[in-house]
């Protein structure tokens, strides 16, 4: 049974709200996944009443329901939210939301705060959340979710860290992030701990190599002035794909719990090599896109970009090259990569395997073995293939590539979004997909010394065209003069 509680909602009428944390609840709704007696307090600065909130909700929704929007549905789900208008830095709104919770049991005693506000809004609104007396768990739990960034670099993660623990446990904060509540993200951990098959080869004595990608064909968009403060190292690289990397070189855990699978997480991150100054350039390349074609269309440079610095050398693509010193990784280079205005939109994470120790076809036409290749599609396609070599129909002793594909989803399935899993799993108080800060500072640790150097190296950042794959100067990170970046799941990539 789903626990009452009241989702409070802080910069409720911004994007996040509007195209994924209302769309999510009512779906969640849809689900029968709320409790009767859940509500949901709209939190925003904006002069809103409660009819136009729910206007606008039902706009937000109607653009993302699967199916189309049920409007008897709506209606259920309408009957939970409230408008609450305040301004996050007045002291007096924190009474006044305090008088509102507590006000006739209307709203449940257990609460979440949800941060859909500016980083360097979570501590000030904690702050007046405890003062205010909103964070005390006499009358049922309380809980705060925090969208990354989690802290600019390993300094500022620990400073925030250091001033919610002030008000905070660990287990009232969920770090949340996005990418971990994909279907198929958690489906990598499926495939490798209920498969028992793959498990003796998951190693360094066959694998070659591992590549984790994200691409992106659009620009920054209507996010250049974050952007161009954070890059493509902080934003996708140093959490997204990281996270990615634990789970597919992870340790199985005692048990799926929370705390033993952050357990494991963690150890991969602490067994990373660090990467000293001197050695920045053999392992890490960025770059930034300037103009180009996309899908048949011109696009302008990131530097054309609205609210872009004229000489700014931030990357909008950024590569790194990792290894893991314990016992099963050892040796084994992993590649993560990720750009804006690329060629397509795909994330997938290509598991190489080494080739057959010994060439035993050296006197027929087969000139050369291929690699076997695990490759799993995240978006947006979510399948899994295996990629091997057959013998093709005839009396020669000719091969061809081919693959073992399997869908995640069966025909006639609905897929469901990443947030509103991980909504969920905050009523459940089921931390399992949320980063623990152990894990925040680890992930920091990898990244900084990277980033040090990049910010003394004002004067030039390589360029690569709209629509393409990215530069090719980023191959030198590469162990080997064959190793090269795989573009598609398809086993027709040229690869070989």
């Amino acid at each position: 049974m789903v626990d009452h509680c009241t989702y409070v909602i802080f910069g409720a009428t911004g994007n996040l709200s509007r195209l994924k944390l209302m769309p999510a609840l009512y779906h969640l709704e849809g689900a029968n996944k709320l409790s009767d007696k859940t509500r949901i307090l709209f939190v925003g600065r904006r002069d809103w009443t409660r009819d136009y909130c729910l206007e606008q909700i039902h706009e937000w929704v109607e653009v993302k329901a699967r199916g189309g929007i049920d409007e008897k549905l709506f209606e259920k789900f309408a009957a939970r939210i409230d408008y609450f208008k305040g301004d996050l830095t007045d002291v007096e709104m924190y009474t006044r939301m305090a008088q509102e919770l507590c006000a006739d049991g209307e709203y449940p005693g257990n609460v979440i705060y949800y941060m859909s506000i500016r980083p360097s809004e979570f501590g000030l609104v904690v702050e007046k959340l405890s003062k205010a007396n909103l964070m005390d768990e006499t009358h049922g739990w309380k809980r705060v979710v925090i969208e990354k960034p989690f802290g600019y670099n390993l300094e500022s993660a620990k400073a925030l860290h250091h001033r919610l623990s002030r008000y905070l446990t660990e287990d009232q904060i969920y770090r949340i992030d996005h990418y971990l509540g994909k279907g198929t993200v958690q489906n990598v951990l499926v495939f490798r701990f209920a498969n028992v098959m793959m498990e003796p080869l998951w190693n360094r004595n066959y694998i070659d190599h591992i590549q984790i990608t994200h691409s992106e064909s659009m620009g920054v968009g209507g996010r250049a002035d974050f952007y161009d403060g954070a890059g493509a190292m902080r934003d996708m690289i140093q959490s997204h794909l990281l996270q990615l990397l634990t789970l597919v070189t992870m340790e199985p855990p005692v048990n799926m719990d929370a705390e033993s699978l952050r357990d494991e997480k963690v150890k991969v991150l602490k067994s990373i090599r660090p990467i000293p100054h001197n050695a920045v350039d053999a392992h890490a390349f960025r770059a930034q896109y300037t103009a180009g074609q996309i899908n048949g269309e011109s696009v302008k440079g990131y530097l054309q970009e609205d609210k872009v610095p004229a000489e700014s050398v931030t990357e909008t693509y950024a590569a790194l090259k990792i290894y893991i010193d314990n016992w099963r990784w050892r040796g084994v280079p992993i590649y993560l990569r990720t750009g804006k205005r690329m060629a397509s939109d795909q994330s997938s994470i290509s598991i190489c395997f080494r080739k057959p120790p010994k060439q035993f076809f050296r006197d027929t036409n087969i000139e050369q073995m291929h690699r076997n290749w695990v490759i799993m599609g995240i978006q947006p396609e979510d399948s899994l293939r295996v990629q091997m070599t057959v013998k093709e129909p005839g009396l020669e002793m000719k091969t061809r590539q081919t693959s073992l594909d399997a869908s995640f989803h069966h025909e006639g399935e609905q897929k469901t979004d990443a947030y509103e899993d991980l909504l969920l799993d905050v009523i459940e108080g089921d931390r399992s997909l949320f980063l623990r800060y152990d894990e925040v500072e680890c992930l920091w640790q990898v990244v900084d010394p990277i980033l040090r150097s990049w910010s003394t190296e004002r004067d030039y950042i390589p360029t690569y065209p709209a629509g393409s794959w990215g530069p090719e100067e980023c191959r030198r990170i590469f162990d080997k003069g064959e190793q090269r970046w795989r573009h598609s799941l398809n086993v027709d990539d040229d690869y070989e």
